[in-house]
């Protein structure tokens, strides 16, 4: 693959970061506070367009409907402060977990009340997604149970089941239904939706438009994503991913801080669906979901945009020619060596290349640091925040 044919590939490669990213975050321990992190939706707006004027590769930021919109409030207000930033909006992600309604689950809850209120939520969404022109609606759920006998599976199954086709139904043309799964947290007896092949069954049943969203940290250790993800590409029901990296569980690291050769590993089963396959995959959404307790909230997402083009640029450079002979002769060493090979390669003076001729700084990291963009919002926001009153770690995400 020459030159020209990388950059159109990066070019390509389109990354959506999440607002909630930007604000303060935390464990169920307890928050620790940013002095600039991002506290209402055009501040956070106003960071991921940063991170895309850095890195020239994040256009697109996901929504969290209960944290980024106020009941009565014009959505297009919203669409509008992103085009001031430079970024459009991405997924549109309910949330289905945090009220106390849903303290039994949402779409699985035994309450009937509870169900009629996620319903009514989602249905706010699909219309604040119509708003802003998302075509995604992105759909986690924390639903499931802590101790057996707690609730019947089976039912549980079928109220899933059936308020995802309703949600399906009620979606306009061009919108499509991504369904993430986790094995666990909070529910930690079962989850309704605990691996990809409920996912998968789910979104099936849920309509035509409805795909499997994979997150990288949800997952039992050893899992083989990339596994899952050749098998959902070819049976045409990857929707997208959210990107992040993890030691243990959920961890919501910087993508590559722990194991970057598995994220090369999801890039090469994509490019080898297309490439040797023949399968669609310009559909994918490449998304992230990470929580930046510790780093500073813009560094670390230019860090993890970073990090993306570097494994994906590698994923490219894989000797396909020279893999597909050494499978066909079952010669494993030479096999893994393609792999490794490209793993090894250095690739940052490529991007380097590729971001000037695209009019970016080289080394976006170190030109965002140099720029003293952060010390800048950090007073901004701190004198804002405390014109208005507002005590830092207060309710916004």
């Amino acid at each position: 693959m020459d030159r020209d044919q990388l950059f159109a590939k990066l070019d390509a490669l389109q990354i959506e970061t999440p607002s909630w990213g930007y604000a303060d975050t935390g464990t169920r321990f307890g928050k620790f506070l940013q002095p600039a992190a991002a506290a209402t939706i055009e501040e956070k707006l106003e960071d991921a367009g940063t991170v895309h004027r850095f890195t020239g590769c994040c256009p697109r930021v996901a929504v969290h409907v209960l944290w980024d919109f106020q009941e009565g409030v014009d959505a297009t207000e919203t669409k509008r402060a992103a085009e001031l930033n430079g970024v459009r909006i991405g997924s549109v992600n309910p949330n289905l977990f945090q009220d106390q309604i849903y303290k039994f689950g949402s779409a699985g809850s035994p309450n009937p009340e509870a169900r009629q209120e996620a319903d009514s939520h989602i249905l706010r969404c699909i219309d604040i997604a119509k708003q802003v022109d998302s075509d995604l609606l992105s759909l986690w759920f924390a639903d499931g149970t802590n101790y057996p006998g707690q609730d019947d599976l089976i039912e549980r199954k079928h109220r899933m089941r059936n308020a995802l086709s309703r949600w399906h139904g009620a979606m306009p043309e061009g919108m499509t239904m991504l369904v993430e799964y986790k094995p666990f947290e909070p529910a930690f007896y079962h989850t309704d939706i605990a691996d990809w092949g409920m996912s998968y069954v789910f979104a099936k049943s849920a309509g035509p438009r409805a795909r499997v969203l994979v997150d990288t940290g949800h997952h039992f250790q050893g899992v083989n994503i990339e596994h899952i993800v050749a098998f959902l590409l070819d049976e045409g029901m990857l929707g997208g991913f959210h990107f992040n990296d993890r030691k243990y569980a959920d961890d919501d690291l910087t993508l590559g801080s722990i194991d970057p050769y598995a994220v090369f590993r999801i890039f090469l089963a994509i490019r080898l669906a297309e490439e040797r396959h023949g399968l669609p995959t310009g559909h994918i959404a490449y998304m992230v979901d990470q929580s930046h307790n510790l780093k500073p909230k813009i560094e670390a997402m230019i860090q993890t945009a970073m990090a993306a083009q570097e494994l994906f640029l590698k994923a490219q450079l894989v000797d396909l020619a020279k893999l597909s002979g050494a499978q066909a002769a079952m010669d494993i060493v030479d096999a893994e060596g393609c792999l490794k090979d490209a793993f090894a390669r250095d690739v940052r003076s490529l991007l380097c290349d590729w971001r000037e001729l695209r009019g970016l700084q080289p080394d976006p990291m170190s030109a965002y640091r140099a720029s003293g963009h952060l010390a800048r919002i950090e007073a901004e926001r701190v004198a804002r925040r405390e014109a208005a009153g507002v005590v830092a770690g207060g309710s916004y995400a």
